[in-house]
């Protein structure tokens, strides 16, 4: 869905732009994230609170490095456990007769439209920053703003390196990506809120 939105709203020179590494984040600034970011979360929007906890508590984790044999079961043998289970779970409930309905569809319809919407915008909004910024940014990392991690850092990447093979975007596309997945934990949370207050 992503390469062809991208393509359309970019210039081949725009594409080849190369961003600079701005600066070296600190032991105590990774530290300090999470932890920032849950305590501001769980006073204003508690309902997303268990979401962003969990991405909290993992980030605490592997930043902090006192518990390393715990964050590298999380990270490696653990994930693979939990995923593999809740595919099960999810496809064990996932009868034909309930999935292949037009609300169903009409949903994933709207998915597909948002996820197209959310890469154009994200584009756009790159290429909006570029006329007012001194050091100019991709309008690629634009893109990666959706909250699908990592696909949509490494679609940036790959259409960027298309453009310029040394123009390696992964990382500068990562930051929007996990903004992505944090404004949707948030935005969640919102909804929530509002869904349970009526």
């Amino acid at each position: 869905i992503q390469p062809p939105i991208m393509r359309a709203l970019t210039s081949e020179k725009e594409r080849k732009i190369r961003m600079v590494q701005l600066r070296t984040v600190s032991k105590r600034e990774k530290i300090l994230f999470p932890v920032v970011l849950l305590l501001l979360v769980a006073l204003l929007l508690p309902d997303a609170a268990p979401l962003l906890g969990m991405f909290c508590f993992g980030n605490l984790m592997r930043e902090s490095g006192v518990v390393e044999r715990l964050s590298d079961t999380v990270q490696n043998g653990l994930i693979n456990i939990v995923t593999i289970f809740l595919g099960l779970s999810v496809g064990a409930k996932l009868v034909a007769d309930k999935f292949l309905q037009p609300q169903t569809l009409g949903i994933l319809l709207l998915g597909v439209i948002a996820f197209g919407i959310g890469t154009a915008a994200g584009v756009l909004m790159a290429k909006l920053l570029n006329l007012c910024s001194k050091n100019k940014i991709n309008p690629l990392i634009g893109s990666a703003g959706v909250s699908a991690v990592p696909m949509a850092a490494r679609v940036s990447n790959k259409v960027g390196l298309e453009s310029d093979p040394q123009n390696f975007l992964l990382m500068h596309a990562m930051g929007p990506n996990v903004a992505g997945v944090i404004g949707s934990a948030i935005a969640a949370g919102v909804m929530l809120k509002y869904v349970l207050a009526m």
